[in-house]
C-alpha cells in the first residue's frame, strides 16, 4: 500500500489540478494538499466526488476548491485558472491532468472524436498554461500527464490517443525553453498502466497491460502523483523540459 508523504514543503504555495475528481488527478490533489498547498480541481461533471476531494483537501488543513470546467472548453478552462489564482491569491503550480482515452480502429475514428481529443489533451493543456503564466512567477510549476504511448505503441487502437498525448512532449520541451528565463520549470510525467475508473487493473485488457509490464502490475495512482509532487517541490527545481516515465518499465 502506497503512503503518501506528509511534509510541508509546499506550505504557502497554490496549485490547481484540471480533471482533479478522481483517479490519477485526485491523488495529485491529496498529495501536494498533504504536503501542504491550497488546491483547486477542476471537474467536468460529478460535483459530489469533486467536494469529496475537497474535503480530503481541507482534512490535511489546506484550502480546497471545486470549479466546473469542461477542458475542450477554452474559455471555461482560462476562466478556472483565473479563479484559482484569485481565491488563492497567485497560482504557483499548474498540473494539466485532464484526459480521456479514445480507442479503436482510426478507420472509425470521426472528424468529431479528433478535435474533442485534441481539445482536451493539446489545445486545453496550452490555453491553461498560457492563462497560468499571467500568475506565475519565479519558481512556477507547470506539469503535465502524459503517457507511456506517446514514445511506443506496443498495442493497435490507440492511434488518437497516442497522437494527442506525443503532442505533450514537444510542447514541454518547448515551454521550458520560453519560461526558464523567468525560473519557471515545465515537464510531462508519463504513466504506464495505472488502475483508474479508465483503466481499472481488472478490464478486458489488463493482463496484456500487466505483461508488457517490467514489474508485471498495474500502477496505483499515488505513484504517479509522488512523481508529480517531486517535480512540484523543492527538489525538482533543476528539472525541466524532460519526459519522465512512470510506468512500470512498460517502455523499457
Amino acid at each position: 500500500m502506497f503512503e503518501t508523504e506528509t511534509t510541508q514543503e509546499l506550505q504557502g504555495k497554490a496549485a490547481l489540478v484540471t480533471g482533479g475528481s478522481r483517479g490519477i488527478g485526485a491523488a495529485i490533489a491529496r498529495q501536494l494538499a498533504a504536503r501542504g498547498a491550497n488546491v483547486a480541481i477542476t471537474y467536468a461533471a460529478n460535483a459530489p466526488k469533486a467536494e469529496d476531494v475537497v474535503k480530503e483537501i481541507e482534512s490535511v488543513g489546506s484550502r480546497g476548491l471545486a470549479i466546473k470546467a469542461d477542458s475542450a472548453d477554452p474559455r471555461a478552462i482560462t476562466a478556472a485558472v483565473n479563479s484559482a489564482a484569485k481565491t488563492f491569491g497567485g497560482l504557483d503550480i499548474l498540473v494539466n491532468n485532464a484526459g480521456i482515452f479514445p480507442y479503436g480502429p482510426p478507420e472509425e475514428v470521426t472528424i468529431a472524436e479528433i478535435d474533442h481529443t485534441l481539445d482536451i489533451h493539446v489545445k486545453g493543456v496550452f490555453v491553461a498554461s498560457q492563462a497560468a503564466l499571467s500568475h506565475m512567477g519565479n519558481g512556477g510549476r507547470i506539469i503535465s500527464i502524459g503517457s507511456c504511448f506517446a514514445t511506443r505503441v506496443p498495442f493497435a487502437g490507440v492511434t488518437l490517443y497516442s497522437m494527442s498525448k506525443s503532442a505533450l512532449i514537444g510542447f514541454t520541451k518547448g515551454l521550458a525553453r520560453d519560461v526558464g528565463p523567468r525560473g519557471i520549470t515545465v515537464n510531462v510525467v508519463d504513466p504506464g498502466p495505472t488502475d483508474t475508473d479508465m483503466n481499472p487493473s481488472d478490464g478486458p485488457n489488463a493482463d496484456n497491460s500487466r505483461a508488457l509490464s517490467s514489474l508485471g502490475r498495474y500502477g496505483a495512482p499515488d505513484e504517479i502523483a509522488a512523481m508529480v509532487a517531486y517535480l512540484a517541490g523543492p527538489g525538482g527545481g533543476y528539472v525541466t523540459g524532460a519526459s519522465l516515465a512512470v510506468d512500470g518499465g512498460s517502455n523499457a
